[in-house]
């Protein structure tokens, strides 16, 4: 994985030149019913590209803040990039923002096809908050299968700087102090299963991190793999900061699939 990193600081600087042939739908909304007009998605494809790998995008701001964005980094490989919106805290609650995330997700496994992107191929990605996001999502198969879909269909699930345990905003919702850690339901931690999709996760360096933000994602890995998960990989930025760590990460995401194909 240490390659992996080389490969990708190495990239970082060169931006990516197939961004322009790329089309953008905008302000898509992902519910029948919209119950915000923060429930919308952006997609950026190729024209007449077929069967391509797809990255579903989550933005971070503590479930509190943030707007849906396109990483231009990913606009590398032709894949097909889906920014999705979802409500905040208080305007929803913890549990109904992960919802929120899974309508996004089943909205694109049912019409990416019609953007050139495969449903087999879909990578579910977010920094911070959308990191955790998206291990609530391949981890609790409950939130995807209210919209008829298997969690396990995703390719891979692929958090930065990830929130494993309950959510500070959960957890500061219910009085709890930040310091205070809980593992409960709405832990990605509290999910760990031996036949979840592949995860890549990924994180600030150590010692810079937010909230230690590593030593939490290292148990994480460590927990998966003690139940018996076989695709787990593990990547450490050293000398990245909680919010420096997602562009890199962006590389380390494209190397990844890349792999996987």
């Amino acid at each position: 994985m240490k390659r992996l990193l080389i490969l990708a600081l190495t990239l970082l600087a060169v931006l990516p030149a197939s961004a322009q042939k790329y089309k953008h739908d905008r302000g898509i909304s992902y519910r029948d019913e919209e119950l915000s007009p923060r429930c919308r998605l952006d997609v950026s494809y190729v024209k007449k590209a077929e069967d391509r790998p797809v990255i579903v995008w989550f933005h971070g701001g503590g479930l509190t803040g943030g707007q849906k964005h396109t990483p231009q980094e990913l606009l590398a490989k032709d894949y097909v990039v889906v920014a999705a919106g979802y409500r905040l805290y208080p305007e929803a609650q913890v549990s109904e923002i992960i919802d929120d995330a899974a309508a996004a997700v089943a909205w694109v496994v049912k019409n990416i096809s019609k953007y050139g992107g495969s449903p087999d191929k879909i990578y579910l990605a977010g920094h911070s908050a959308g990191g955790y996001l998206v291990a609530m999502l391949g981890l609790d198969k409950h939130w995807l299968a209210k919209y008829g879909v298997d969690a396990d269909r995703m390719a891979a699930i692929v958090p930065y700087s990830g929130q494993m345990i309950t959510h500070f905003t959960e957890r500061a919702a219910r009085g709890i102090p930040a310091t205070r850690p809980v593992i409960d339901e709405l832990a990605p931690l509290y999910h760990v299963r031996p036949d979840a999709p592949p995860f890549l996760v990924i994180t600030g360096g150590r010692d810079i991190e937010l909230y230690r933000r590593y030593e939490e994602n290292a148990y994480f890995v460590e927990m998966m793999k003690l139940v018996g998960h076989k695709d787990i990989v593990f990547c450490e930025e050293d000398g990245f900061d909680h919010g420096g760590m997602a562009a890199p990460a962006h590389l380390l995401l494209l190397k990844y699939i890349a792999g996987k194909k």
